[in-house]
């Protein structure tokens, strides 16, 4: 049997929109990173990795098959995330500041 040919491109991981966006929203009320561009990569990574995927075709797909208290706790999931990955960039960005520079 021949199989056609398959374009997987619609299929996406719902945490990475998600978590993309409350990545920005807490950055601008934040402002506290010393490099902003590469530092915020940095946290969607540490939050995305916190969160278990959930990969999906359509936005409404998944919003149908989660009840409301679903969507409540995958929404507090992703708020702690990135939470805790800011909290951890802030903490590292910290303790290089406070080292002393290295000697010659």
């Amino acid at each position: 049997m021949e199989l056609p040919a398959v374009d997987f491109s619609s299929v996406v991981n719902r945490q990475e929109h998600a978590v993309f966006r409350r990545v920005m929203e807490v950055a601008a009320q934040r402002g506290t990173l010393r490099d902003p561009a590469a530092q915020l990569l940095d946290v969607a990574c540490l939050a995305l990795n916190r969160l278990p995927p959930r990969y999906i075709r359509h936005e409404a797909d998944f919003y149908f098959y989660l009840s409301p208290q679903e969507r409540d706790q995958l929404e507090s999931a992703i708020f702690e995330a990135v939470d805790q990955a800011f909290a951890l960039v802030e903490y590292q960005q910290q303790q290089e500041q406070e080292q002393p520079p290295p000697r010659p």
